[in-house]
């Protein structure tokens, strides 16, 4: 059996560790990114004890262009193919459309969609390749976006819209790529226990929010789905609430 590897940004903690960790559970090799170098050669350690039969850390801030371009070159060098590109490092602050500073519209826009959109492109020979050596499988995209990119909420405009701008951007995706054994589907969960969703354990306590392995657990079906479906996004909601907010 051919050696399978996926890459996974924002890797060090939260949504994207624990989808790592159950990627090595599994036996998966993997490239693991995040900004924190040193907590990054930690959790790489980590995976390998897991079961990840290699993992290759690469520590860089998505929001400068060429930190993409040295992230998938040492995956092409190492594994050569890629399984599943995990998309999951994000950025968001809350604050009025109105009055809204435009650098940090700028760094929300670098990592939530300009840093995407150069993933995909870089990527796609490497995720051609996978589905090309396993037709019934397919190669897998999952990226992690939100409720606010569906639904909106006060202070986050700017962070649903890069969420809704991936939404669209994996849907469109889909069209081109589908065909080619290469699938993706956007999750857009509401507040998720990680430490990014710290900010507001004021107004929603943490037990009330979505637990990280439920996330992971719909990553793992999708990525045993075969070439045939494609799930374009999946809306998760807090119970107890209407639905329509994070």
């Amino acid at each position: 059996m051919s050696e399978k590897s996926a890459l996974v940004t924002g890797a060090s903690r939260g949504i994207g560790f624990g989808i790592a960790n159950s990627l090595a559970a599994q036996g998966c090799s993997l490239t693991i990114s995040a900004r924190d170098e040193q907590r990054l050669t930690e959790v790489a350690d980590t995976l390998k004890a897991a079961g990840a039969p290699r993992v290759v850390a690469v520590a860089g801030d998505l929001a400068d262009p060429d930190a993409v371009g040295v992230l998938t070159e040492r995956h092409a060098a190492e594994f050569g193919a890629m399984d599943a590109l995990i998309v999951n490092a994000g950025v968001g602050t809350a604050g009025a459309i109105g009055d809204f500073p435009m650098r940090r519209f700028d760094k929300t826009l670098a990592v939530n969609l300009r840093a995407p959109v150069l993933l995909l492109q870089q990527c796609l020979p490497l995720l051609r390749a996978a589905a090309t050596a396993n037709p019934g499988r397919g190669a897998k995209v999952v990226a992690l976006s939100s409720i606010t990119g569906v639904y909106s909420e006060a202070q986050l405009g700017v962070y649903g819209a890069t969420k809704a701008a991936l939404i669209s951007l994996v849907s469109t995706f889909n069209t081109e790529e589908s065909g080619n054994g290469v699938t993706a589907t956007a999750i857009s969960p509401a507040y998720v226990d990680t430490d990014m969703s710290a900010w507001i354990h004021d107004k929603i306590p943490a037990e009330e929010m979505i637990e990280v392995g439920d996330i992971v657990e719909l990553v793992d079906s999708l990525l045993r789905l075969s070439s045939k479906a494609v799930v374009p996004n999946i809306v998760v909601t807090r119970s107890g609430t209407d639905g329509l907010r994070a």
